[in-house]
């Protein structure tokens, strides 16, 4: 496994990460197919771990603590994410001090920890003042509780408003971020990688598969394959992606990942770490062959011919995103 600081930091994070946001936990054998993933991604090198407390309801932290607890603390790091609502009440949510300082601790709790790697922001509170926000995580930071905080779904505006008010407040700076980057969403290519390259931020994208569409199990002109999150997701994330446009360039990218040797899904994790300013890509798996699929995409640099053929088929344009 081969690893990479985050952003200038000193700390060091495996090219492939493990997350837990679709992580099935419902039944005795999906738990224990999960604990074996865990353990087999911390065998084959892995020692990053995604979570966050709105992930079932905090029983993906209970799972990935008790997951790792047989190993050594040193040898893991373990981001989760503060934002969505985990209540009823007007505080149970956002970015507030209260409503972070209150749910920090159960994240500690849930995840058996007396300190969590990274913090991250789940998204944008418009109702909280950024230099609040900052305040409490770099006041978390200072008594031990997280080492670093980010911010996920953050636009370029954002991200650059807070890395400024850090430093003008004496904050803790921000060291990382958590966008969506993949073949077929590029958008932090724009603005956001540059902010973090300048500034020394990390990046640690998720839905690198894009909900996998860039599996390669998606065919144009075929129904959709029995089990798969198309047939289940209840906000039908993976149904908006299958347009005739991605379902097309899915099919020219099956043809460069099988001329390169190489199933389409490590053709996409490879494509994403081709990019320095990435530290870690976040990947999912809930068999062992996609978690063996995803570490192949390790360490792997593709040829340029192959990357010019690739940015031929997906044909980028910059544009504006809603963020979030």
């Amino acid at each position: 496994m081969q690893y990479r600081n985050l952003g200038k930091y000193g700390l060091k994070l495996s090219e492939v990460a493990l997350g837990s946001w679709v992580t099935d936990l419902m039944t005795p054998d999906a738990r224990k197919d999960a604990l074996d993933t865990v353990n087999a991604a911390f065998d084959l090198g892995v020692n990053f771990f995604d979570c966050a407390d709105a992930y079932s309801g905090g029983a993906a932290e209970k799972f990935l603590g008790k997951a790792l607890k047989e190993h050594a603390r040193s040898e893991y790091v373990i981001s989760s994410k503060v934002f969505f609502p985990m209540g009823r009440g007007a505080n149970e949510w956002g970015l507030s001090r209260k409503h972070i300082t209150e749910q920090l601790d159960k994240s500690l709790k849930n995840l058996g920890l007396d300190y969590i790697d990274i913090y991250f922001c789940h998204r944008f509170d418009p109702t909280t003042p950024i230099e609040e926000t900052l305040e409490v995580l770099s006041d978390m930071v200072a008594r031990g509780k997280i080492l670093y905080y980010g911010v996920s779904e953050w636009s370029p505006v954002q991200i650059t408003e807070a890395i400024h008010l850090a430093k003008e407040n004496g904050f803790r700076p921000l060291a990382a971020v958590q966008p969506q980057y993949n073949m077929v969403d590029r958008y932090i290519e724009d603005e956001i990688m540059g902010i973090c390259q300048k500034y020394g931020v990390g990046i640690t994208p998720f839905s690198p598969l894009s909900q996998g569409l860039l599996t390669g199990k998606y065919r144009k002109g075929m129904p959709l394959p029995e089990g798969s999150r198309a047939t289940w997701q209840a906000d039908k994330q993976i149904n908006k992606l299958l347009t005739e446009d991605n379902l097309e360039k899915v099919e020219k990218l099956l043809s460069v990942a099988e001329n390169a040797g190489m199933p389409l899904s490590v053709l996409a994790l490879a494509w994403i770490l081709r990019r320095k300013e990435i530290t870690s890509v976040i990947t999912g798996a809930s068999r062992m062959a996609q978690l063996k699929s995803n570490v192949a995409a390790n360490g792997l640099t593709l040829a340029d011919d192959i990357l010019a053929e690739i940015e031929d088929i997906l044909d980028y344009h910059p544009f504006v995103r809603r963020i979030g």
